[in-house]
């Protein structure tokens, strides 16, 4: 069960014997794998990624970097996905939101999501031996750092905290894949990208607030009841902020960034203060939408800056 996902996708509205009974050629298993792991979601940390690859870059890192880094983000949250899925199928079957995906259904089943975790944390690895010896160094410790999110709602109420670091670990490495050691930069950007998911991992997991009591999971909903975890994601966010201006106020970005903080700190008042709509589920799908907003905002501001460095 991954924290990440809101929209419904067509494939999760069979049943499971119809799940079964689905065929078909090559293509048509690449769309359940893509559909098993949420494909279209990787715009959520894609955008940090490339801002702090131009960023360590001062500006376009060429396409042989830049292709790395791409490789690299697809096949680490592949492995992480498929990895959920397959840690989360026992407890996905008995969820009425999640039983009609991949492994529950009988889409794809264990061995071959298996195989697709074990080919895309290889890829991974490979990909990074083309970078630098410290992304390579780092391959297996941040492959283990992505999947082990998916453990952890078994035991803590901050396994938000966890996915946001899965997530958040991205800009740093798209930093040492140009400059081949740590920035401040990134690491501002990581904890940034870690606030903003958590705090939207908060609000989506009160869909689940039922049913994760009930089957023993932890998170903050269940411990602190949603009224609660709410205003918990919004400090989170306000911390988020906080990072955002942090950054501008060390490294003078300019008015580029200065805007894309601005227009941030307006969804998030909006999300948080002003939205008047009691809908939970409206709540889930505006932050959906924000998730990505916000990302391709930050990525812009930073973009903005690197190119022109003079407004």
């Amino acid at each position: 069960m991954n924290n990440n996902e809101i929209s419904k996708d067509p494939r999760e509205t069979s049943s499971p014997q119809e799940g079964r009974k689905q065929k078909g050629g090559v293509i048509h298993k690449l769309r359940h794998f893509l559909g098993l792991v949420r494909f279209s979601h990787t715009l959520f940390a894609m955008p940090f990624a490339l801002a702090s690859m131009l960023w360590a870059a001062k500006g376009w890192p060429g396409w042989r970097i830049f292709g790395l880094v791409i490789l690299c983000m697809v096949f680490c949250r592949n492995a992480a996905m498929a990895f959920n899925r397959l840690a989360d199928a026992g407890i996905d079957a008995q969820n009425p939101r999640t039983i009609r995906r991949h492994l529950p259904s009988g889409i794809l089943n264990r061995k071959e999501v298996l195989l697709f975790f074990a080919a895309n944390s290889i890829l991974f690895v490979v990909t990074t031996v083309f970078i630098n010896r410290l992304a390579f160094a780092l391959s297996i410790p941040a492959l283990i750092a992505v999947c082990f999110y998916s453990l952890t709602k078994r035991f803590t109420a901050l396994s938000h905290l966890f996915l946001g670091l899965a997530i958040g670990i991205s800009p740093v490495g798209a930093w040492i894949a140009v400059r081949g050691s740590f920035g401040m930069e990134a690491i501002l950007l990581c904890l940034s990208l870690l606030f903003w998911i958590a705090g939207f991992d908060i609000i989506y997991a009160t869909q689940d607030q039922a049913f994760d009591s009930k089957a023993g999971l932890h998170s903050l909903v269940v411990r602190f009841g949603v009224a609660r975890a709410l205003r918990i994601s919004m400090l989170l966010h306000i911390a988020m902020l906080g990072c955002l201006i942090t950054i501008e106020a060390l490294f003078h970005l300019g008015m580029p960034f200065r805007i894309a903080l601005g227009i941030t700190t307006g969804l998030l008042a909006y999300l948080h203060l002003f939205r008047r709509s009691n809908s939970l589920d409206g709540l889930n799908q505006d932050f959906f939408q924000a998730n990505i907003a916000v990302s391709c905002v930050v990525f812009l501001g930073i973009a903005g800056a690197v190119f022109l460095p003079k407004l």
